[in-house]
């Protein structure tokens, strides 16, 4: 398998239980491809009780990607991410989500949401998390691997936010040497789909079913017309039939073969 540049599909999709009680998509994500070689993908997942989980969601992923590209544009690379440094990242996020909610009159909470952090070159790989939703990996021939499992809470249905200061002092965070070649990311909203929580492993047929598409896309960078395809997908009811929430997946490949560019049905294989 050969190598290319960085190749990226992503999309976020509202659950049919949102639609249902008109309530918006409480997901959301950003993707960028950085000096060409580095890839960032970001999503976060706004808590469902929340009254601006939307709007937290949004100010979070874009605040991350601002303090991605900062640390690039500062001639930063990967090599200098510390788990300091990411605190800086997410601490800036808390701050930003406070400066909105002074300015509405509101509370922090009520814009609490989730965070999921992949920032990979073709030799280092960096991953931070608060919340549920998880990253899976592969490099070549390798099985799938989740990087951290995600955070559930004590009860059905919860898990830890961005906005609580506790969740920023144990944050999940590796940045090491890595060889990756693919990488996806995900909301808790597909999480039932592809891992597999009685042996903690992850569903690698529905991740090798979409990545095809994207490793035979032409050209590097995120791909608008697949990204597309992959809404269209996340929201039929190959998916929605078994998951109501709302929907990311990001997926960025630069191991090169020849596919098509349509977006299988994986589910049909689990």
């Amino acid at each position: 398998m050969d190598i290319q540049g960085w190749r990226v599909a992503a999309a976020s999709v509202i659950g049919t239980s949102h639609i249902k009680t008109d309530m918006p998509c409480q997901d959301a994500h950003v993707c960028a491809v950085l000096d060409g070689e580095v890839v960032v993908l970001v999503a976060s997942d706004g808590a469902g009780s929340a009254k601006h989980a939307e709007r937290g969601a949004s100010l979070a992923v874009c605040e991350l990607m601002d303090s991605v590209r900062g640390h690039f544009d500062d001639g930063g690379d990967l090599t200098g991410v510390t788990r300091d440094v990411a605190h800086g990242w997410l601490e800036n996020v808390s701050t930003r989500i406070a400066r909105q909610a002074e300015l509405d009159g509101a509370s922090i909470r009520d814009f609490a949401c989730t965070i999921l952090v992949a920032v990979v070159s073709p030799t280092h790989a960096c991953f931070l998390q608060i919340g549920d939703g998880a990253i899976v990996v592969r490099h070549r021939g390798d099985d799938w691997a989740y990087v951290f499992w995600p955070q559930h809470g004590e009860y059905a249905n919860t898990t830890t936010f961005v906005t609580e200061p506790a969740a920023l002092a144990s944050f999940e965070f590796m940045c090491s040497p890595e060889l990756i070649d693919e990488v996806a990311a995900f909301t808790d909203g597909i999480e039932s789909l592809v891992l597999h929580f009685a042996s903690k492993t992850v569903h690698g047929p529905f991740f090798d079913s979409n990545f095809r598409a994207v490793r035979a896309l032409p050209e590097p960078g995120q791909d608008a017309e697949l990204s597309d395809k992959l809404a269209l997908y996340l929201g039929s009811p190959a998916i929605c039939d078994r998951t109501d929430d709302d929907k990311t997946l990001l997926l960025a490949s630069r191991a090169k073969a020849i596919a098509s560019r349509t977006v299988p049905d994986p589910v049909a294989e689990a």
